[in-house]
């Protein structure tokens, strides 16, 4: 089975630039190297290097594997637990 290629507009792809930076600061700021953080996380150092720069093409259990790495995996359960958008529609519904 062949994968597609995921394609993001370059205002998408600014935020998983944004994820990737925090993740690399998370790692420096843990005094870890690329190294030790791709080792535990069970990813080669290149998947790590990608994942620092928001590469899309990277799935998303590598990113939860290095969150778990930096003791940052219940930050995961954030995503899309606000939804702002949904509610407002529901509640368009029930008017």
């Amino acid at each position: 089975m062949s994968s597609k290629k995921q394609i993001l507009s370059p205002k998408y792809h600014s935020i998983l630039e944004t994820v990737g930076e925090n993740l690399k600061l998370a790692r420096k700021r843990r005094n870890l190297t690329t190294i030790q953080v791709a080792e535990r996380a069970d990813i080669a150092k290149s998947t790590l290097y990608e994942i620092e720069k928001g590469s899309p093409k990277v799935a998303m259990g590598a990113y939860f594997n290095v969150l778990k790495t930096l003791g940052l995996q219940n930050d995961f359960l954030k995503l899309a637990s606000d939804d702002e958008l949904g509610r407002k529609l529901q509640d368009i519904e029930l008017l």
